[in-house]
């Protein structure tokens, strides 16, 4: 098998984001580990042929690592969602509680594609734009 990247992000309320982070974006359960504090010690979200790992803030070395967006009161990342149907998810985030940056930004030469802060304020950009699929044209710089 070769390389792969999977984001691996901390939240302070893990069970509430595998639920929206599922209902809203449309992230699949493939495993998820209860801390037996009310937390999460481990979960992998599936999204087509991508994974998201994530779990509640925990005292260990890694942890120690990695920071929230309020604890940082910033974020240093986004992760891009490929969708089918932008403006679907449009609709889901705003009904959802997500904080949408913008409006849905349509180009027929790089598909449809918004900004958004999910509840806990990581930054995710959602879009039809699909950097594997061959003879689709780059977005150009904003």
């Amino acid at each position: 098998m070769g390389s792969l990247i999977i984001p691996s992000l901390i939240y302070e309320d893990a069970p509430r984001m595998i639920d929206w982070l599922c209902d809203t974006f449309g992230f699949t359960r493939r495993a998820v580990f209860e801390d037996g504090k009310g937390g999460i010690a481990h979960a992998e979200l599936t999204l087509g042929d991508g994974m998201i790992m994530l779990g509640s803030p925990k005292d260990n070395d890694f942890n120690q690592l990695q920071s929230t967006p309020k604890t940082l009161r910033g974020v240093t990342q986004s992760p891009y969602l490929v969708v089918d149907d932008a403006q679907a998810v449009f609709d889901k985030v705003a009904l959802a509680g997500g904080m949408i940056v913008g409006e849905l930004r349509r180009d027929t030469e790089s598909g449809d594609s918004f900004f958004c802060y999910d509840p806990e304020g990581y930054l995710w950009c959602i879009g039809t734009y699909n950097p594997w699929q061959e003879g689709v044209q780059q977005p150009t710089a904003a």
